[in-house]
């Protein structure tokens, strides 16, 4: 497993809003983690490890296939390398997986691992299956670097970035633990895992689909999500389409151009307010990144058509963002950057220590009749897994519940920091 070399990272500041991608710390063993890699970079493992050219580019193809095709991780298994090369290469390699140190279901099937680090650090990831998809939620950072108000992962402090490594693990743990890999290579998954996972075999319920919206904010760790979608997305390995993978911002503007051209997914945006004042409040990235200058930038998103449409997610928040003046305003700006856009409305989840309550379910009928009547799509998201605290805006690896004195402390010490 890969990780970091400093665990200790500062939260991006106004000039560079990117914070420089980490160095992988080496194993004590010595051995080389493959796990998140290209075939470029495992080419280049091989011919640093002593392979020539022509047997690094050979072997890179095959273990390219390996790792992400059939989700093997014990080079014995790997039937089309001699034997003397599977040793060769056990000697100095490792496919490596999270650890899980707590694995829950919730009573509605969604399921939520808590992940640990080879350094110690804690993530969180979540499967939620439905009738006709199975979706995967993915973390992008240790902590996060925003203050997003209503969310509990916005209370954390920002740690670190997640390697390729450790974001591409979360997609082949899930894959382990769900029995998708080819038949005979289930990879890690223990015998109980093997035994769940064929329900979603038999109904359909498998991983088809991914969204950056686990904890940390994507395009802060840009170069570690565009490498690790990228090995996602490669027709020889997991070759999961950019259709099926939505990458969610709160809105990182100077970001976004390149995250359409270099990694092309679907684009979601988290709005959850129609006005400065509120925006600010329960976004205050919004404080550097303003709701027109974020707009423009959607408007601009390479690839957003009406086939592709950005989703703008809005939590709906009682007596703060849902009234119907905030609706009409909602569509009048959508209308006004002539926007491709859907509007997922998604009741509060509440967490510990939050003032905030869920709007009524009459009041967000309301709010969606009016975004509907203007002519845009905006269902209702129904809460997933809120009784093991994997509902949207609820990831946390550490469950403590802080003062009001506190949170306003660490906001107050990440607004500063982001400028």
């Amino acid at each position: 497993m890969q990780s970091v070399a400093n665990p200790l990272m500062p939260i991006p500041g106004a000039i560079d809003p990117v914070p420089v991608p980490r160095a992988v710390t080496p194993r004590e063993d010595g051995r080389v983690d493959l796990m998140g890699l290209s075939r470029p970079q495992i080419r280049g493992a091989l011919e640093e490890a002593g392979l020539d050219v022509k047997q690094a580019k050979l072997r890179s193809k095959q273990l390219f296939h390996w790792l992400y095709h059939r989700g093997e991780t014990d080079f014995d298994a790997m039937t089309d390398l001699a034997k003397p090369m599977r040793g060769w290469m056990a000697e100095r390699f490792v496919v490596g997986r999270p650890e899980v140190v707590e694995a829950q279901v919730s009573s509605d099937g969604t399921r939520k691992w808590l992940l640990r680090s080879d350094d110690g650090q804690d993530y969180e990831m979540v499967f939620i299956p439905d009738a006709d998809r199975g979706t995967l939620c993915v973390s992008s950072q240790v902590g996060c670097t925003l203050n997003c108000r209503f969310c509990h992962t916005g209370t954390m402090r920002l740690v670190r970035n997640l390697t390729p490594g450790e974001i591409v693990g979360q997609v082949m743990l899930a894959r382990d633990a769900l029995g998708e890999w080819p038949k005979g290579s289930m990879a890690s998954a223990n015998d109980d895992e093997a035994d769940d996972a064929s329900q979603y075999s038999t109904d359909g319920r498998m991983l088809t689909n991914i969204v950056m919206m686990g904890m940390g904010e994507p395009l802060y760790n840009f170069d570690h999500v565009r490498d690790a979608l990228k090995v996602v997305m490669d027709g020889d390995g997991l070759a999961l389409s950019k259709r099926r993978i939505t990458l969610s911002t709160s809105g990182v503007v100077p970001m976004m151009a390149r995250a359409g051209e270099e990694i092309g997914v679907n684009l979601a945006v988290s709005l959850h307010a129609v006005t400065k004042d509120v925006r600010d409040e329960l976004v205050p990235l919004n404080k550097k990144y303003g709701i027109e200058d974020l707009l423009q930038a959607c408007a601009d998103y390479p690839g957003a058509n009406n086939a592709r449409r950005i989703t703008f997610e809005y939590v709906m928040i009682k007596d703060k963002n849902d009234s119907d003046a905030d609706a009409r305003e909602l569509v009048r700006l959508l209308r006004q950057y002539k926007l491709p856009a859907k509007v997922n409305l998604i009741p509060f989840n509440p967490w510990p220590g939050t003032d905030y309550e869920c709007s009524t379910p009459e009041r967000i009928r309301r709010f969606s009749d009016i975004v509907f009547e203007g002519g845009i799509s905006a269902p209702v998201r129904t809460p997933r897994g809120r009784d093991i605290m994997a509902a949207c805006g609820q990831l946390k690896s550490a469950s403590e519940k802080k003062s009001r004195a506190e949170l306003d402390r660490l906001a107050a010490e990440k607004q500063a920091a982001l400028g």
